[in-house]
């Protein structure tokens, strides 16, 4: 993929939208997510997919709905050298709000503890404390209800200050039911429109 430059990116006058997806089934509504906020007015949307979310969704579909999808071989190319853009400084840069939509059990324990092994971690643990931050929590209801999980939600809210969203009661990918699916993705695009007052195109 090209080089991805904020200055060059950002266009004024537009919501600048960077959707996180992690290793949770729900990663599955990526493209719709995507699709979604692209009918919108003066919307642009980057897509940062950790390894084991690409599982859940075809990257095609975001690219046919007029996002990107970025990933971790796309931070450090062979030919670095001191100076060169670095993509999480660049996308975080460019980002007006982050959706971590879904947050899986791992990403959240990696928030928390401060881990940037990978894309989307990097970039998080490099973004500005004013970029408004939302983390849509999805896993299996058992990992939702272990300890750790609320220690990690804990320190998310208090003290990295992203606001948490969900997760929802349902039926879940594994059969299980219970809490901890992904809030509906409708209502997560809805917090970006209702921030920004989008108007559809």
């Amino acid at each position: 993929m090209t080089t991805f430059l904020a200055e060059q990116e950002r266009t004024e006058g537009y919501t600048h939208i960077l959707l996180i997806t992690t290793g949770s089934v729900a990663s599955v509504k990526a493209p719709s997510i995507v699709e979604e906020l692209l009918k919108h007015d003066k919307t642009k949307v980057e897509v940062v997919a950790t390894q084991p979310s690409l599982t859940f969704f075809n990257v095609d579909n975001v690219v046919k709905a007029g996002g990107r999808v970025w990933v971790d071989h796309d931070e450090w190319k062979s030919d670095y050298k001191i100076g060169d853009p670095i993509l999480h400084i660049e996308l975080r840069r460019w980002a007006d709000i982050v959706l971590v939509a879904p947050c899986s059990a791992n990403t959240l324990s990696k928030i928390a503890h401060g881990i940037c092994d990978n894309l989307a971690t990097s970039l998080l643990r490099a973004l500005s404390p004013t970029t408004p931050t939302y983390v849509f929590p999805a896993m299996n209801t058992l990992m939702y209800e272990h300890p750790l999980t609320s220690e990690h939600l804990r320190i998310v809210r208090e003290v990295v200050r992203y606001t948490v969203v969900g997760p929802i009661g349902k039926g879940l990918a594994c059969g299980d039911v219970g809490l901890g699916a992904m809030t509906e993705w409708r209502d997560i695009v809805q917090i970006v429109v209702e921030r920004f007052k989008l108007v559809l195109k």
